[in-house]
């Protein structure tokens, strides 16, 4: 890419993450989108990863309980307020919890500085001329790099072994092909949620394991259908679904409705009553792995410390230069005492007031 005019055809995650690394080397770097995008930022408020900030059963139990528009409403206000999406020529068609939103810090400063500039749908390419829908032209163009998603399939498997529902391969709760006469095939990651694919993935292979191991059977094959059918028609409804997006879910609930198939969800008004300060964390704290861990088959013993130390772990990194907070006992000449912390401060006369800083040991604070 060095020295060279690219064009990244789509803004997905993906084509965000090579619009923005390629700006580094290339002369000029176009990104094209057919309908925009909402882009959120890996850290979030105070510095917290966004998923460990949001993806909450607390969160989840508001959006249960509120209408998904104030959701929409409060979530595009928050992003507007760090970047404006119709300034930066980002803002999408569709609402920001109608499709997963492109998680990218970077991008948005690349195109406040120009290194990559928000283009319309291409239109058509005329040799090394590149001719978008509004009209514009970009030429001398090196290359192109289409990052318009996926075709998802087996083209491996027979024909039989798949039920096609909708726009997605229909599997039963995203794992189980629904009309196999033996349940000898599962799908493990092959999903789209907003949060970590690593919990997910880790939720269904602790369900295929039970699975093939006969510890749990499945429904029917013609109950997994119709269950199927409802799902694809679940994601129609919340999502706005396409044969490149087919496979959004929302994070809570199904980490939920596969742990009950391995019967490791947590009852949080069991646990209210029998463990009140891992109660709060639960419902208060990150939806990860170790709350999976608490009951149930493969419960861990560890689990209920792993959960209340796991911010405690994602600050330890941070922890590389130990800082010391200074305190400084002031009393202006007549006034009140004022207790600050960090550089001086200086009331009143400047050339008086150094002179009257009282320097107290911490101890006595």
């Amino acid at each position: 890419m060095h020295g060279k005019r690219v064009v990244v055809i789509g803004i997905g995650n993906s084509g965000g993450d090579i619009a923005v690394e390629s700006s580094k080397f290339a002369e000029q770097v176009y990104m094209s989108t057919r309908r925009g995008a909402w882009v959120i930022r890996q850290v979030s408020d105070n510095g917290v990863p966004v998923d460990m900030m949001y993806n909450t059963r607390f969160v989840h139990i508001l959006f249960q309980l509120l209408p998904i528009n104030f959701f929409n409403w409060f979530g595009e206000k928050k992003l507007n307020g760090m970047y404006d999406h119709t300034t930066y020529a980002l803002k999408p068609k569709h609402r920001l919890f109608s499709q997963i939103p492109v998680i990218n810090d970077d991008l948005p400063l690349k195109i406040l500085s120009g290194s990559v500039v928000i283009k319309s749908n291409v239109k058509e390419i005329c040799g090394s001329t590149v001719v978008f829908d509004d009209g514009s032209t970009v030429e001398m163009v090196d290359t192109i790099v289409f990052a318009t998603g996926y075709n998802y399939g087996f083209p491996y498997l027979p024909n039989n072994v798949l039920y096609k529902s909708g726009h997605r391969v229909g599997l039963y709760k995203h794992v189980f092909p629904p009309n196999l006469e033996h349940t000898t095939l599962g799908v493990v990651g092959f999903i789209h949620a907003l949060g970590a694919i690593m919990p997910q993935a880790e939720m269904q292979a602790r369900w295929v394991a039970r699975v093939f191991k006969g510890l749990k059977k499945l429904p029917s094959n013609q109950t997994m259908i119709k269950a199927v059918d409802k799902d694809t028609k679940d994601i129609e409804k919340n999502y706005i679904v396409s044969k490149l997006t087919p496979l959004q879910v929302d994070f809570v609930s199904y980490m939920d409705d596969i742990a009950g198939e391995i019967g490791v969800r947590p009852g949080l008004p069991w646990l209210f009553f029998t463990d009140y300060q891992l109660f709060k964390h639960v419902l208060w704290g990150p939806v990860s792995s170790y709350q999976y861990r608490l009951m149930g088959p493969g419960k861990w013993d560890g689990a209920r410390k792993a959960i209340f130390t796991q911010f405690d772990r994602m600050y330890q990194p941070l922890k590389s230069r130990k800082l010391h907070a200074f305190s400084f006992h002031v009393r202006p000449a007549g006034g009140a005492r004022v207790l600050h912390y960090g550089s001086p401060i200086f009331l009143g006369n400047p050339s008086r007031s150094i002179f009257q800083f009282i320097i107290q040991d911490l101890s006595n604070i």
